[in-house]
């Protein structure tokens, strides 16, 4: 009996091996990568501004984007390489002008089409307002990012979503403020004023630097709720803007240059494995 139970054993090793090794179901090559995904925000991720005509340029958004031959490499064509089932699925819901009281509307937007990855970048035009004053509360804002995500966390089954902190509005100041195309640009388009206007103190733009991070702490603490969120741990707040980041169409929005170096921080950030 002992020489049949060695040889039992034996013959049985090799499959034993095969079962162990084998993936189980959903661990292949592509299972961690969706195969839908939404893109929630203004026109930074509408890709306004971003090359040669003025508009929506969506087919070059950090984020959706899908242009050919444009140096950005979005998250979609990113996941496209990693499962191309996903293919087509690339919904872009952001609105250009939109504030954040409007991201709960993208984020039901998202759950109808079934989204099972969302970025969100918002929060630039609850900033850059005609005044001071007409900065959005940082209460209001806190309550417009609670009901989105919100809403996304309700979805089943639940999306992967990945929140942006905002570009550093100071650091674009500071980086054309001596531009005279930059400075007739915001003049003459009324573009940010709460921080670009020529008459600004140095004491009015801190209090929109101060309003920012208060923003972005909002956004960083509200995603933490949600098992499913992720955040970029303020790397796009933190990048330091050049002049060929910018768009010389009005030097507020994102270049192509800008949008692919969004793509890059923010992929990072969504993606990396630790």
């Amino acid at each position: 009996m002992a020489k049949v139970a060695k040889l039992l054993s034996f013959l049985l090793l090799p499959i034993l091996i095969l079962v162990a090794a084998a993936p189980t179901p959903g661990s292949g090559p592509n299972a961690a990568y969706p195969h839908s995904m939404a893109a929630l925000g203004d026109s930074i991720t509408q890709a306004y501004n971003a090359c040669c005509v003025q508009g929506d340029d969506p087919a070059r958004s950090w984020s959706t984007g899908d242009g050919p031959s444009d140096g950005v490499a979005s998250h979609y064509e990113r996941l496209l390489q990693l499962t191309p089932g996903i293919r087509g699925k690339n919904f872009n819901n952001a609105v250009s002008g939109a504030k954040v009281s409007d991201l709960p509307r993208q984020a039901e937007a998202a759950a109808g089409q079934g989204a099972a990855y969302v970025t969100v970048l918002v929060g630039a035009n609850d900033l850059c307002t005609p005044s001071l004053d007409t900065m959005t509360p940082v209460d209001d804002f806190r309550a417009s990012v609670t009901r989105a995500l919100a809403t996304l966390d309700q979805m089943r089954p639940r999306p992967q979503v990945f929140v942006s902190s905002i570009p550093d509005m100071y650091q674009l100041w500071n980086v054309l403020r001596v531009d005279q195309a930059a400075q007739s640009a915001w003049s003459a388009g009324r573009i940010c004023q709460s921080m670009l206007a020529a008459s600004n103190s140095e004491d009015m733009r801190r209090q929109v630097v101060q309003r920012e991070l208060a923003f972005n702490e909002v956004l960083a603490d509200t995603c933490a709720r949600y098992e499913s969120c992720r955040t970029d741990g303020g790397a796009v707040y933190a990048h330091g803007h050049s002049a060929g980041d910018v768009s010389v169409l009005d030097y507020f929005h994102p270049s192509l240059q800008g949008q692919a170096t969004l793509a890059d921080i923010t992929w990072q950030a969504a993606w990396q494995r630790n």
